[in-house]
């Protein structure tokens, strides 16, 4: 039984839910989880009301993609279910002012998406990620090295889950140490914006979303600037010096990119790590397990704790003509559609006693990378790398270490963890 939130009435039937609300996401996780799957049993996506937010007006609706067959059915169609048009991470059409910064690949449809990824992709191989691995392990060890120095009782969040990734993805770059903590605030303030502890004032979150955007974009430029001329062997200077077959990365692109990378690659791998450590809190025998052969099991591991942390909760897509859904839902050219990523991965259609936290489920067809087709998560090799080393390393190190009770990032976007105490 859980508890209603002051106010609240109960989700009984699909007519108690509306996902704009704002509301419905500071409802309990069972609550959610709960609508979620009543929102899977209907025969065709639900429609709902555009959110409100104060930097841009309200449009026409969207239909809810929830089950894991019509994410994949979108995914595989960019022809027909773009990317562009107004921003592929907010609901709303973002206004334009917002795409100078935020307007990176993950809002763009082919060619110039093609163009882009075919530029930053060879950062991003196995082959490049493999160069990264002693700095990742290095990085692992330092921040566990601190843990214990420290002590129990730290905010494993802040100390270890969001440290991590942010210093992985600024060494790469080749950000100064410095930066980080400026990198770190910004990019909680862009995914955060909805939550006071990041923007206080709920009226002032357009000029808060830009300021930092724009911070961010300044940095990443005036580094590029400089590595022109004077190149190193981090990404910036191989990024702004790249020719591939005639093509290069405007400033305002690397911009772009980097405020994609510091918020797609640190927040969401910070959330993967603080779910995970959740997950085997609450699972002693799914920890034991994994105990009991750290190396062997960390890929089914790392994969089950992305599929149930599920940290982007949703992406936007638009219609580019009408198309009849597998599921015999009629869409529209113009139409949006919202593909609830969260929600395909606890569908009862394809995972097996969906909310078991099982390090050895097999197969394990999760669509927390985003689904399949060309925005498939560019940074899945390296955020699959960072996960399975903090955790062989605290596992290893610190194996008696159990998280407390988080508290959540208020957020439609990012299912967010923003400090959880950990003890050992």
């Amino acid at each position: 039984m859980t508890t209603q939130p002051a106010g609240y009435a109960p989700i009984r039937t699909t007519a108690d839910i509306n996902l704009s609300d704002w509301d419905f996401w500071a409802r309990p996780m069972p609550e959610r989880e709960h609508a979620f799957q009543l929102l899977r049993d209907q025969d065709i996506p639900a429609f709902f009301p555009e959110p409100e937010v104060s930097f841009a007006p309200p449009g026409p609706g969207y239909h809810a993609l929830v089950r894991h067959a019509d994410i994949l059915e979108a995914s595989r169609n960019p022809e027909i279910f773009c990317s562009g048009s107004g921003g592929a991470t907010n609901i709303v059409d973002m206004p334009a002012e917002f795409v100078e910064y935020f307007g990176s690949m993950i809002s763009m449809d082919d060619p110039r998406h093609a163009r882009l990824r075919r530029i930053v992709s060879r950062a991003f191989t196995p082959r490049m990620i493999r160069q990264f691995e002693a700095d990742v392990e290095e990085a692992a060890t330092r921040i566990v090295d601190d843990l214990l120095q420290t002590g129990p009782g730290c905010d494993f969040v802040t100390e270890v889950a969001a440290r991590f990734p942010l210093k992985i993805i600024c060494d790469m770059m080749g950000i100064p140490e410095r930066d980080y903590t400026f990198v770190f605030d910004r990019s909680n303030v862009i995914l955060g914006a909805s939550d006071t502890e990041y923007v206080s004032d709920p009226g002032s979150i357009a000029t808060a979303l830009l300021t930092a955007g724009m911070e961010l974009q300044q940095l990443v430029q005036d580094l590029a600037a400089h590595r022109l001329g004077n190149p190193t062997d981090d990404l910036i200077s191989t990024l702004i010096n790249a020719n591939i077959d005639g093509e290069q990365l405007t400033a305002q692109e690397l911009g772009s990119f980097f405020i994609l990378l510091v918020v797609a690659g640190n927040e969401t791998t910070r959330n993967a790590i603080s779910h995970g450590l959740r997950l085997l809190t609450l699972n002693p025998d799914q920890k034991a397990h994994w105990l009991a052969d750290l190396d062997g099991r960390a890929p089914g591991a790392v994969e089950e704790i992305v599929r149930l942390a599920a940290p982007v909760n949703y992406m936007r897509r638009k219609l580019t003509r009408d198309h009849v859904m597998s599921n015999g839902a009629q869409m529209r050219a113009g139409e949006k559609v919202v593909l609830y990523y969260w929600s395909a991965n606890r569908d009862e259609r394809v995972f097996e006693d969906p909310y078991r936290f099982d390090i050895t489920r097999n197969p394990n067809p999760h669509v927390g990378f985003g689904g399949p087709g060309p925005h498939f998560c560019l940074g899945a090799h390296l955020a699959r790398r960072e996960i399975s080393v903090m955790f062989r390393e605290l596992l290893r190190r610190v194996p008696t270490i159990e998280a407390g009770t988080p508290e959540r990032l208020f957020s439609s976007f990012i299912n967010g963890t923003k400090h959880m105490e950990c003890r050992f």
